[in-house]
């Protein structure tokens, strides 16, 4: 397996793959391949943030972090991590975990110091995640605090910050 920057030849098998992978889950908005295009076509893109794994042709995976601004701690440009999907039948391979952790590799090259995600604790507290307000950083969307998570990509990197992120839909 492979992971590498997305291109734009990937762009409709991922879409078809985040679609898939999301089909059905409990927490599942129905819209997460959307919301991957929606947010290559904002401001936050960072082409070099949007991974995909590859085994052999097949798109088995992709995770994308983008920029998200904090209200009230402009200096502290975090990144959200937007998405991160497995193909069903390759779940439970280690591929989320290899995706995140190349993902925060990068964005540690390119001096990226913390992360925010909206997701389920029980899998992104692995990863050095914790509630957000923990750091400081409220969120405008009313989701309950233990949902809205935060990790620091250098520690002690967002030790101060008191702010409020609004995540985008």
């Amino acid at each position: 397996m492979l992971i590498r920057t997305e291109n734009p030849s990937d762009f409709s098998a991922i879409y078809e793959l985040v679609r898939a992978a999301f089909s059905g889950e409990p927490h599942a908005e129905g819209d997460e391949q959307d919301f991957i295009d929606r947010q290559r076509a904002g401001p936050g893109y960072i082409p070099l943030l949007s991974l995909v794994a590859v085994a052999g042709e097949q798109a088995v995976g992709q995770i994308m972090l983008t920029r998200i601004s904090i209200v009230g701690a402009p200096d502290r440009e975090l990144l959200l991590l937007a998405i991160v999907s497995v193909a069903r039948e390759r779940r439970r391979q280690g591929i989320g975990s290899r995706l995140i952790e190349a993902a925060f590799e990068r964005a540690r090259e390119l001096n990226y110091k913390g992360v925010i995600v909206l997701g389920d604790p029980a899998y992104y507290h692995r990863f050095g995640f914790a509630s957000s307000v923990l750091f400081g950083i409220a969120n405008a969307n009313g989701f309950e605090d233990q949902f809205v998570m935060a990790t620091e990509l250098v520690p002690g990197a967002l030790a101060g910050v008191t702010g409020v992120v609004t995540l985008p839909q």
